[in-house]
């Protein structure tokens, strides 16, 4: 893969002994990384498009964490379903998905 338009980050609770234990591994992390996988691959973006886990955000109480970039918007909350919502409505047709954006403080 060459530079991707997109990469898009999820918090997955990863410490850097490699064992995955916080708010965001136990609320599915790593099967919301999956979607994020699955959705991009169903629509063909998988030269667009990267996915990678993180170690934590910092933000435990609004996890699972998903960041867009190079876009700068931050979701929370995510699940499964709405990993899939991200990857049409924002990836594909450029429309943030309000409802789960953190806002800045």
């Amino acid at each position: 893969m060459e530079k991707p338009n997109k990469h898009i980050l999820v918090c997955t609770s990863c410490r850097l002994n490699g064992v995955q234990k916080g708010a965001c591994f136990s609320k599915n992390a790593v099967e919301i990384v999956d979607s994020f996988l699955t959705a991009i691959e169903d629509e063909g973006l998988s030269d667009e498009v990267m996915v990678s886990n993180t170690g934590c955000f910092n933000m435990c109480t609004q996890g699972p964490i998903a960041v867009v970039y190079p876009d700068n918007i931050w979701y929370g909350h995510v699940t499964p379903e709405v990993a899939e919502r991200i990857v049409k409505e924002h990836i594909l047709e450029g429309k943030v998905v309000d409802e789960f954006v953190i806002e800045e403080d």
